[in-house]
């Protein structure tokens, strides 16, 4: 690939329009709320950014990505305040990202596996923050841990290769206790691995990113989020209007041809049971690890907290005019007892393709069960509510840099880890406030090995799993009341202290997250 002469520091605040000065003393920032409280704002008093270091030959790719406040014109009048990442190509691919139309949504990173790349992450916004590479298998330095935030007006720089399977993921902030609300806010953004060149599927325009997010207005159109009661924010947040890619009663316009719809649950808590309004099955050709060995049909897809889905759809049976909508079925999930719609479907033209659904989507290597060094005891992480503490794994609650005894794994060792959603007795407060827990574990990806239902969450369970894909690599497993999820999981290539923790985003700031390390 022949490479782009890098800018200067000078060169790309010229181009991009954010001089220092601009950047936090006017411009997109004084458009916001000076409610620091519960409102995005500027950073206030903010260092200078430290310049961009020279760039090296052997970058495939090299960015600056920036958390900034701005404004998005979401419905008819007053804009919406919000934080948003904005980027540029320093070097590399400038098709390499690709900005959301009319969104709040970080542009969408578009690379290929085993490309060297570098971000420069500078924070604009009035508070700490960092970026995690939701899914990637990179050096502890580059995951996001919160412990490496920075505050405003400083930078930090990544620099991993990509070493994942081609699919969907996604990247979003970090910060202990704010995720939740920075997320809503709007920073989040997909980082697609790219297929290889002969994967027979939809390309370019018929293959459509996504991302499903509730949320709540106010009457001046400005983003409400409930951190107020107790209750809420031990349930999660949840929403009463459904956005996709940033825009309300989102309609995506089709032809008559298959597609590659890549969905990504970019909600705080909620967890949606997915189908079609007519009933037509689901064809799902991807998880969050990427493709799967050979496509599924499921009557619908249960999607929980940043798990991604990637479905076939082939429209070419509809007529021009045709509508079908893509809406959220009844489920024992929070608040999932109402049908309401995602988004529509309008085919509006004639097309023909000559693709057809590929029998075989990839070739996967699987570990081997048998050989995990802990296969008859499996780690296991009790998920409970621990009275006085919250949300607690193994009745702990998040400390920065601690790892217990239990949490401390040898690198190359391939272990079976179990996730217990307890109801109930034991660690339960009061008999046992029990919902359920969408497992993330950073650093890598994972295969579902054994699921196990107790009598007592068995009804609520039945409603949402036949949606369950557990047949793909995942990084995020959802766990519900009174369910233990069994994983098999290889810590490779990298010491030191990552993550896991639940991905219902109000639990994680509570403290239901904890570190483990890898050591030789």
């Amino acid at each position: 690939m022949q490479k782009k002469k890098p800018l200067n520091r000078r060169d790309f605040l010229r181009l991009s329009g954010l001089g220092v000065a601009s950047l936090f003393a006017g411009g997109l920032l004084s458009a916001c709320s000076p409610d620091e409280a519960v409102a995005p704002t500027a950073a206030a008093g903010a260092t200078p950014l430290p310049p961009v270091a020279p760039s090296d030959e052997a970058l495939d790719l090299e960015l600056v990505m920036r958390a900034v406040p701005g404004e998005v014109q979401i419905f008819s009048g007053q804009p919406t305040r919000v934080w948003r990442y904005e980027g540029e190509v320093l070097q590399g691919d400038p098709n390499a990202l690709q900005p959301v139309p009319n969104s709040y949504l970080g542009p969408i990173i578009r690379v290929k596996n085993g490309w060297r790349i570098r971000v420069h992450f500078q924070n604009g916004i009035n508070e700490e923050t960092i970026i995690h590479w939701h899914g990637l298998h990179v050096p502890e330095v580059a995951d996001g841990h919160p412990r490496f935030v920075i505050a405003p007006g400083e930078t930090y720089v990544y620099d991993f290769t990509v070493d994942d399977r081609p699919g969907t993921y996604w990247y979003h902030p970090h910060p202990h206790g704010r995720t939740g609300p920075q997320v809503y806010y709007g920073l989040a953004g997909l980082f697609l691995i790219e297929d290889e060149p002969d994967t027979p599927l939809p390309t370019g325009e018929y293959d459509v990113p996504l991302v499903l997010q509730d949320r709540t207005f106010d009457a001046d159109n400005q983003f409400v989020y409930q951190t107020g009661a107790m209750m809420a924010q031990m349930m999660g947040f949840l929403g009463n209007r459904m956005l996709v890619n940033g825009q309300p009663d989102f309609t995506l316009p089709v032809a008559t041809r298959p597609y590659r719809l890549r969905i990504l649950n970019g909600s705080n808590s909620r967890i949606y049971k997915l189908g079609w309004s007519d009933g037509s099955p689901l064809t799902v050709i991807g998880t969050t690890g990427g493709l799967l060995e050979k496509p599924i049909t499921k009557e619908y897809v249960t999607l929980a907290p940043a798990q991604r889905v990637d479905l076939w759809v082939d429209f070419s049976g509809r007529a021009v005019g045709e509508e079908i909508q893509l809406i959220n079925l009844p489920s024992a999930a929070p608040d999932g007892g109402a049908v309401f719609p995602i988004c529509t479907v309008k085919v509006e033209r004639e097309e023909s393709a000559s693709l057809t659904l590929p029998e075989r989507l990839s070739s996967v290597t699987w570990f081997d069960a048998t050989q995990a060094v802990n296969r008859d005891k499996p780690r296991e992480f009790v998920l409970a509510m621990t009275g006085g503490r919250g949300w607690t794994l193994n009745g702990r609650t998040f400390e920065m840099t601690a790892v217990a005894d239990d949490e401390l794994v040898r690198l190359g060792d391939l272990e079976v880890w179990q996730f217990t959603n307890q109801i109930g007795g034991g660690m339960g407060m009061g008999g046992g406030m029990a919902l359920p827990h969408p497992m993330h574990v950073h650093g890598l990806q994972f295969q579902v090995i054994e699921r196990e239902i107790s009598a007592a969450g068995r009804s609520a369970w039945e409603t949402l799993k036949d949606g369950y894909v557990d047949e793909g690599w995942l990084d995020t497993i959802l766990v519900m009341p009174g369910e233990k999820v069994k994983i098999l999981l290889k810590f490779e290539d990298f010491e030191g202290l990552y993550l896991y923790h639940c991905h219902n985003l109000e639990h994680e700031d509570m403290g239901m997250m904890r570190n483990y390390r890898v050591q030789a």
